[in-house]
């Protein structure tokens, strides 16, 4: 099971004990790639979180929107990982079974050991699991003291060894799209100078992280955007992060209200996803929405890697768009499973598993 073996990779915990002076152009390739994996295990768990939600219930929005921001940075930083590797010769694996996430698992190659990942709907227990992907090693504020070290210094390693070796920045097979209406970092840039990679590196950890004198994300698509681990934490708390009155140098969670908004009940999904067979197996509508998701999900994985594996710059846009659209496909079926009871589920809804097949 993929589970299984992503329980067993520690290869980040690996290269980060391995000595700077001994950081090379493989170990950077192997980092990059696998900073690619980091970034594609956000995406299936906040989109569950985020497609739960139910619209049509009403109710406030404010969740929902912070979710939607989040996952288009994610997405953003996928892109620029590629655009890591791609600009050091590399070639991003992203439509491999022994690579892609699998659910409940792990986080890739050993980050937060302790984090157990999965997939259901929207609750306080899942946003926390959010708020610990993203946790910083030394956060403005904190819900829990972290025990080991973060995707942030993980990207730090890969920064300090790009400054140690800037000739291996050779510019290769950069895509470029605009995506600035998602927010003020998210466009892909081609990453041809030190100065490039340094920036974009500095959008996926403030984004995720913020800084470390402000929660605020430095390149947002709203004016006053949190970081992800912040803005997690207000849905956490209940209440929007400000400085208290009269502590212009503290913030603290005594802002307004952020409501949980209504959700579908998806439950959360079991390891090897939902049994096809056996007395708790799907009615066959279920089952072909569950496969139908799982294919466009695989598909759009085999667009994202051919986009960086061309040479043309308008057949890699191309490829980007198509990838992009088969993300758009995934929303109505998922959420179709969404509204789907599970027999004898305890009044829990189905939902997607995000499972791999081979195309």
């Amino acid at each position: 099971m993929n589970a299984v073996r992503f329980a067993q990779n520690t290869r980040i915990v690996e290269l980060m004990r391995q000595p700077a002076e001994e950081r090379d152009l493989g170990w950077l390739k192997e980092a990059v790639q696998q900073a690619i994996q980091l970034e594609l295990a956000t995406l299936p768990p906040y989109l569950c979180g985020m497609w739960s939600i139910d619209s049509t219930a009403g109710g406030n929005t404010q969740v929902f929107r912070t979710l939607r921001a989040i996952v288009f940075d994610e997405m953003s930083h996928l892109g620029i990982a590629c655009n890591l590797l791609t600009t050091i010769g590399g070639e991003p694996r992203l439509a491999d079974e022994a690579l892609v996430p699998a659910y409940p698992g792990p986080l890739p190659g050993g980050v937060r050991p302790e984090l157990k990942v999965y997939l259901s709907g929207l609750t306080p227990e899942s946003v926390k699991m959010y708020a610990s992907i993203e946790e910083p090693d030394d956060p403005v504020v904190r819900s829990a003291r972290a025990a080991y070290t973060s995707i942030g210094a993980f990207y730090t390693a890969i920064l300090d060894t790009f400054r140690a070796n800037p000739q291996f920045i050779t510019g290769a097979r950069q895509v470029i799209k605009d995506m600035e209406f998602h927010g003020a970092g998210n466009s892909l840039d081609a990453l041809d100078t030190l100065a490039d990679v340094e920036a974009a590196i500095a959008v996926i950890k403030e984004q995720g992280e913020g800084t470390s004198v402000s929660p605020e994300n430095p390149h947002p698509a709203d004016a006053g955007e949190l970081a992800h681990y912040y803005a997690f934490l207000e849905i956490v708390h209940g209440r929007k992060l400000v400085h208290p009155e009269g502590h212009p140098d503290k913030w603290d969670f005594q802002g307004p209200v952020v409501p949980m908004p209504p959700v579908l009940p998806m439950g959360v999904v079991p390891d090897g996803g939902w049994p096809r067979t056996g007395p708790g197996a799907p009615a066959a509508d279920v089952t072909a929405l569950l496969d139908k998701v799982n294919g466009v999900y695989s598909a759009m994985l085999g667009f994202l890697e051919k986009t960086w594996q061309q040479t043309d710059a308008d057949q890699a846009t191309d490829m980007l768009d198509e990838a992009i659209r088969q993300m758009r496909l995934l929303r109505t079926p998922a959420r179709d499973l969404m509204k789907r009871p599970i027999p004898g589920g305890a009044g829990k809804n189905y939902g997607p598993e995000f499972r791999f097949v081979a195309q």
